[in-house]
């Protein structure tokens, strides 16, 4: 049997019958696309919004974070890399369909919670269940809210972004040099970025890594960047800690982190500093 290509990120994966993707959560089954981790949830919480970080969207109220298995980067500083790169057979996890995981976001309304946060491995390699989701959450008035690193294209997403009240989507850097290192790709990102502004809410977050993203050229272009499409999106500039393949750096230092949200304030009127 011939190979099929996954259209839903710019690796454009070609599998044969049975093969898994970059992401580690898509699969040819006898000639059609398919997500492994459609239901299989590995984390979940009823988180303060802002921990998404969302500042500007619902303030004070809670909402449901759920996340299963993968991701279609490879980012040696992952926070999440336990589940992000885990596949399948890597990981425990409970299967939760889009009917019952609704019905439990609705008995947490009395505990503040305003919906659903797909959040902590990358959503969008599982898209078919955050669609399902999100439509029927929508039908019973709640909340969709997707935390997401963006590098996804844009004919799948058009179904799914009507879908979606808020988005934080993490700008990781702003050279093609340093997406390349992910295995990203920086316009897919700036597109990504620009289309869901024409939906939803949406916020930002910038992780900044010691000598890696750092410096105040990069910074300026990328809020530079962001105003072009509204001034008004937030950004919030966060603190690096060590992790996964980067536990060797030190953390970045929070006088930079300040500084570098300053620099960001020229272009943008909400600026945040995270894990300071």
């Amino acid at each position: 049997m011939s190979k099929i290509r996954c259209e839903i990120c710019p690796h454009y994966c070609n599998l044969r019958n049975g093969q898994v993707g970059i992401c580690r959560a898509r699969t040819n089954v006898d000639g059609k696309i398919l997500s492994i981790n459609y239901g299989h949830i590995t984390s979940m919480n009823l988180d303060p919004i802002e921990k998404k970080p969302l500042r500007r969207f619902h303030p004070g109220k809670n909402i449901l974070s759920i996340g299963s298995f993968g991701c279609n980067l490879s980012c040696s500083f992952c926070q999440n890399h336990e589940i992000a790169m885990a596949s399948k057979d890597e990981i425990r996890a409970q299967n939760i369909e889009p009917d019952n995981m609704i019905k439990m976001a609705l008995d947490l309304a009395a505990r503040g919670n305003i919906g659903i946060a797909y959040t902590y491995n990358e959503p969008l390699v599982g898209y078919e269940y955050v669609r399902d989701c999100s439509k029927l959450a929508r039908d019973q008035g709640l909340k969709n809210v997707l935390v997401t690193n963006g590098c996804f294209n844009e004919e799948p997403m058009k179904e799914l972004f009507p879908y979606i009240d808020a988005f934080n989507i993490d700008l990781k850097g702003f050279t093609d040099e340093f997406y390349k290192k992910i295995g990203g790709n920086l316009e897919t990102v700036k597109n990504f970025i620009a289309l869901a502004s024409n939906y939803s809410h949406v916020e930002i977050t910038t992780l900044i890594i010691p000598d890696e993203n750092d410096s105040e050229e990069e910074i300026r272009e990328l809020s530079d960047f962001i105003a072009s499409i509204d001034s008004n999106i937030p950004l919030h500039i966060s603190r690096f800690f060590p992790s996964y393949k980067m536990n060797y750096k030190a953390p970045t230092d929070i006088s930079l982190v300040y500084h570098l949200a300053d620099i960001a304030r020229e272009n943008l009127k909400y600026v945040y500093q995270g894990n300071c």
